[in-house]
């Protein structure tokens, strides 16, 4: 579990041995069967999570029941409550595993340290916090402007694994469509061009 987050440290953030050695101590490795919850509405996210195998989802759950998909997390990508995680408050959402999963687990204190101690690792943070905004900017954007058409193109281009990995509705949910909507839209075909 260990090797796949010491590559992806030595990819990203230009860790020198010594410091991909402390950045490897602080986590603790954590498997989450199918369905089951690493964050429920509530609880503190006082962590960031390695996925090293499987596929998670975070979601918040509407007053009617209606629950809408903020983000999937997959191999090599970080998953917390991100809103909760900076701020220290109760998270607003859910995070379940959609397969069983494999999670290597920061917890905040020690990730306070790193970021403190280690500049490289500061600076992998930062680059990977911007591009984060900015596929959330592109998203919301997205879903304010674009048909839903554009959208369920655009979503296979970006994410085509999650889309082979996740059931329809929830894709639908991701996508802010009824499931209705997006089985039309597949039944019936779309564009591809994204221009």
């Amino acid at each position: 579990m260990l090797d796949n987050l010491a590559i992806y440290l030595t990819e990203k953030g230009n860790l020198t041995p010594e410091e991909l050695g402390e950045v490897m101590q602080t986590v603790t490795p954590r498997k989450i069967r199918r369905h089951q919850y690493l964050l429920q509405e509530g609880d503190n996210s006082d962590f960031i999570g390695f996925v090293v195998k499987g596929c998670l989802r975070q979601f918040r759950i509407a007053e009617n029941g209606q629950e809408h998909i903020m983000r999937f997390a997959e191999e090599r990508w970080w998953v917390s409550d991100f809103e909760s995680f900076l701020s220290g408050q109760p998270s607003k959402s859910y995070i379940d595993a959609l397969e069983d999963s494999e999670v290597l687990i920061m917890k905040k204190a020690k990730y306070d340290t790193l970021i403190a101690t280690i500049p490289n690792f500061k600076s992998m943070i930062e680059k990977l916090s911007t591009k984060n905004f900015e596929v959330h900017q592109a998203r919301i954007y997205s879903n304010i402007s674009e048909s839903a058409e554009k959208r369920y193109s655009r979503f296979l281009k970006t994410y085509p694994s999650i889309n082979q990995r996740v059931p329809l509705h929830m894709v639908a949910s991701f996508l802010g469509v009824t499931r209705e909507t997006l089985s039309r839209i597949r039944r019936h075909g779309f564009s591809e061009d994204l221009e």
